[in-house]
C-alpha cells in the first residue's frame, strides 16, 4: 500500500510541473485529486492496520490487581489468574513509577528478577514470574540494563517503601 501512496504523491508532483508552467487548472486539479487519492490509501492502510493489530492484541489483554507491600510480606492478597497458552506468553504493563521512588530505588543494589528476552524485572514473589527461569540482578543494574519494573508486582513502590521503612 506505501508503495501505492509514493506512486500517487509521484504523480502529483508529476501533474504539478504542467500545472505550474501553463496556465490551465486542469492540472493542478488533477494534482490536488492525486494527492487526495495518496491521502486516502494512507488512511485506509493506518485502519487496516490499526484494526489488525487491535484483533490480535484485544483478546490477551490481562487485568492483574495491585500487591501492596504488606501483601507481598505475608504472600497474601495475590490471586492466581488460571494461564492458558496464550496468557503465558502475554507481557505484565509496566509500573507507574512516581519521580521519588525512581530516586531511591535507582541507588538500591537489591536483587531482582529478570527473564531473557524480556523487558520488565520483578520481586522474587511476583505471581506472573511463578516458575519461569528467571536471573537475579542488583536492581540499579536491571535499570542500567533498560529494563522496566513490573506493574503487577510493583518493584520500584515495594523497595522504595521497604528502605523508607528501614532506619
Amino acid at each position: 500500500m506505501l508503495y501505492i501512496v509514493l506512486l500517487l504523491v509521484l504523480a502529483a508532483l508529476g501533474l504539478l510541473v504542467p500545472a505550474l508552467t501553463s496556465a490551465q487548472t486542469y492540472w493542478a486539479w488533477l494534482s490536488v485529486g492525486a494527492s487526495g487519492a495518496a491521502a486516502v490509501v494512507l488512511v485506509l492502510d493506518w485502519w487496516l492496520r490499526h484494526r489488525a493489530g487491535a484483533q490480535a492484541a484485544g483478546t490477551d489483554v490481562v487485568d492483574h490487581p495491585q500487591v501492596s507491600v504488606g501483601d507481598q510480606q505475608r504472600g497474601t492478597g495475590v490471586e492466581e489468574v488460571e494461564s492458558s497458552p496464550d496468557q503465558a506468553e502475554v507481557e505484565p504493563g509496566e509500573e507507574d513509577t512516581d519521580a521519588a521512588d525512581s530516586l531511591i530505588v535507582s541507588e538500591l543494589t537489591d536483587e531482582v528478577r529478570v527473564l531473557d528476552e524480556r523487558p520488565r524485572y520483578h520481586l522474587a514473589a511476583c505471581s506472573w514470574l511463578a516458575s519461569r527461569p528467571s536471573l537475579g540482578l542488583p536492581i540499579n543494574e536491571a535499570r542500567q540494563l533498560g529494563f522496566t519494573p513490573c506493574a503487577v508486582c510493583r518493584p520500584d513502590s515495594s523497595l522504595a517503601a521497604l528502605k523508607r521503612a528501614t532506619p
